[in-house]
């Protein structure tokens, strides 16, 4: 099968969606499969070995130009590849172009609005980019952001279009108004012109099935998946302090400071004297303040010595920083709709502490790696925490389950089989 993805870029930072897009390219590539994985806005960022292409789609840097200045959206397209090159996007990523909701609302909007926005220059160029490659059996859209593009699309290259969605309603529903409501409105438009869509979870299909009014008759589920191979158990049992943590985006979202609250208070009744917390991921500079507040106050308790962020991690780091942890625990005051890091943490045999809410109750509930507190109880988290620090063998049966389970439930493989029976069912027999 012929398999084209479009995947966004997200200006220069490790990005879930853009990771689990290469990962699925990849798994399906070695099965024998014909995979074309074109990124847009940016280059994309991964911790494994990225196959997609070299040639970035709607440019970050021509897609802001024709918003704000008329010239541009008349340019000619060989004066465009001055400032299309990869190397040019990829060093203003995160700086020149934004990726903050509150900034890119009419942006946002005008991308929507697909041929009849100021980026119509953008999407001829992917059709007729399209258009001289080898017809693909199905064409995927990496999130709904993008759905405007599927209708051209669809006309162009006469194959079934698939849309998956990764959590997007994030980002939707950080744009102000009047441009949030415009912005659902455009995508609920361009449903009928989507074949399947996939949601990377259970609760995520159901959010967006009503977010989007999207039918249940097109709705699928593919979970997320990790190269089991690569995210193992650490070799030997922990030596030395029990050792708590946390590796994602820094953000107030995940509870950080949740947990940082926690552990402060578990070591002033006397409980966790010897134990750590190790956190580590990617620090944006819209959430600075944030994280040196944490530190502040990690400070003023006199506990610096026992909280430590460790920067953002390249993959042989990851690895290694959740073999080295006892227990991981994400306090998120949000719904998350992926949980990736969950589920690389409980590849490598590390128990999971979160909410119950959004995609982490199926997750733990499933593979039985975890425990599941009710939403911002720090009361009931502080508890937990204790309890398991206590009773190492509970932690270690935990931790058995949770390797179990995602080898059962979330490996790239079954990530793959699932997908292409999603895209089995779009392509007609002949």
């Amino acid at each position: 099968m012929k398999i084209t993805y479009i995947t966004a870029g997200a200006g220069g930072m490790y990005c879930g969606s853009c990771i689990r897009d290469n990962t699925l390219a990849t798994a399906l590539t070695r099965k024998g499969h014909d995979v074309t994985l074109l990124p847009l806005y940016t280059p994309t960022r991964t911790d494994e070995e990225n196959v997609s292409q070299q040639r970035v789609f709607f440019g970050g840097i021509s897609v802001y130009l024709e918003q704000y200045v008329s010239l541009f959206r008349k340019t000619p397209w060989l004066l465009d590849r001055l400032w299309e090159s990869p190397w040019l996007l990829k060093a203003v990523s995160g700086r020149a172009v934004g990726t903050s909701p509150t900034q890119l609302g009419s942006l946002t909007v005008s991308v929507l609005e697909g041929t009849h926005g100021h980026q119509r220059k953008e999407l001829d160029k992917l059709v007729h980019w399209l258009k001289g490659q080898p017809r693909p059996d199905v064409l995927d859209i990496s999130n709904s952001m993008l759905i405007a593009i599927a209708e051209p699309l669809k006309q162009a290259l006469g194959c079934p279009i698939n849309c998956t969605l990764q959590g997007e309603n994030i980002f939707m529903d950080g744009l102000l108004e009047p441009y949030r409501g415009r912005a659902k409105e455009l995508i609920r438009s361009h449903v009928e012109h989507v074949d399947s869509f996939v949601a990377v979870s259970d609760y995520y299909a159901g959010y967006m099935s009503r977010y989007l009014q999207i039918p249940g008759a097109k709705m699928r589920v593919v979970p997320l998946g990790v190269n089991i191979d690569r995210f193992q158990p650490a070799p030997g049992p922990s030596n030395g302090r029990l050792t708590m943590g946390y590796l994602g985006r820094i953000a107030p979202e995940k509870g950080i400071h949740l947990l940082c609250d926690a552990f402060r208070d578990l070591r002033e009744r006397g409980a966790l004297a010897d134990c750590r917390v190790e956190l580590a991921g990617y620090l944006g500079p819209e959430h600075n303040a944030y994280w040196q507040s944490i530190e502040r106050e990690v400070k003023s308790w006199g506990l610096s010595d026992d909280v430590h962020y460790r920067g953002e991690l390249d993959l042989d780091a990851k690895v290694a920083f959740l073999q080295g942890l006892d227990l991981f625990v994400v306090p998120a005051v949000y719904d998350d709709p992926k949980g990736m890091s969950l589920i690389e943490a409980m590849a490598c045999g590390v128990p999971v502490v979160a909410p119950r809410r959004g995609t982490y109750t199926e997750m733990l509930e499933r593979t039985g790696g975890g425990v599941l507190v009710d939403p911002e109880n720090l009361e009931q988290l502080e508890e937990t925490l204790e309890q398991l620090s206590g009773d190492p063998e509970r932690l270690a049966e935990l931790g058995r389950s949770a390797r179990a389970g995602i080898e059962e439930h979330y490996g790239t493989d079954e990530m793959a089989t699932r997908t292409l029976d999603v895209y089995e069912r779009l392509v007609p027999t002949s």
